[in-house]
């Protein structure tokens, strides 16, 4: 295994790990289980619990036991991903996954269009899955394609699973990370990505927010040249 494929599969294996907010003492019979020497001390790696996971797994697991965490915590180690979701197919932009709770869907969706008018096309999953693809799998094809991840922290954002899995997978493939936290009754970002400053949302509209996330995309030089060539003068409106 290639030493760049083990570091990624290592840090999605250890933000999903964290995210199941489990104890100290299962998190290493987790990784007994899986045959990880674990530190006599716990706070070997850092006095945080995803410190610890990531340090150990990286310093003390072997391949075979990093793919078969993976495996069994369901980390995509395919580097082929097949072709990008429909939605996709045809995008010159830049390609935004959008992650979010279901219920907060329309929140979402109001970013991801107002986003599109500067060549940014934002995958929202609830929306742009076609109704007869394999759920998992077009979230899949979205998450190994991607430009940049966009996580659009609500209340119980970090509760979730399925966005713990993709906020992983993002930190995995080191695309460039924004996130987005409501205010006042969003959360602040966990994990790995809990240490970079979060874009906050007090009334602004989402053409306003939209702009501001435009504005850090364009910061990646590998995004700005993907940017839409003009210049739009946005007048806000209320927002969502």
């Amino acid at each position: 295994m290639k030493k760049s494929h083990r570091y990624r599969l290592s840090v999605a294996v250890a933000e999903i790990l964290w995210s199941k907010r489990l104890t100290d003492q299962k998190v290493d019979l987790y990784l007994k289980a899986f045959g990880v020497p674990v530190p006599y001390q716990f706070d070997r790696f850092g006095p945080l619990q995803r410190d610890y996971i990531l340090g150990t797994i990286v310093h003390e697991a072997s391949d075979e036991s990093v793919a078969e965490m993976a495996e069994d915590l369901g980390v995509v180690q395919s580097v082929d991903a097949g072709p990008p979701p429909k939605l996709w197919e045809a995008s010159e932009g830049i390609r935004l996954f959008i992650s979010h709770l279901a219920v907060e869907k329309k929140k979402a969706m109001r970013l991801r269009d107002c986003l599109r008018i500067y060549g940014v096309s934002g995958f929202v999953a609830h929306m742009d899955i076609e109704p007869t693809a394999d759920w998992q799998t077009e979230i899949e094809r979205a998450l190994f394609t991607m430009d940049a991840f966009l996580s659009i922290h609500t209340e119980n954002f970090s509760q979730s699973s399925w966005t713990q899995q993709e906020v992983g997978f993002a930190v995995a493939r080191r695309v460039p990370i924004i996130s987005l936290k409501m205010v006042p009754k969003g959360e602040n970002p966990t994990g790995f990505i809990g240490r970079q400053q979060a874009l906050l949302r007090y009334s602004e509209s989402a053409e306003q927010i939209a702009i501001k996330v435009v504005d850090l995309l364009g910061e990646h030089p590998g995004l700005r040249t993907k940017l839409a060539a003009k210049s739009l003068t946005v007048s806000p409106s209320p927002g969502t």
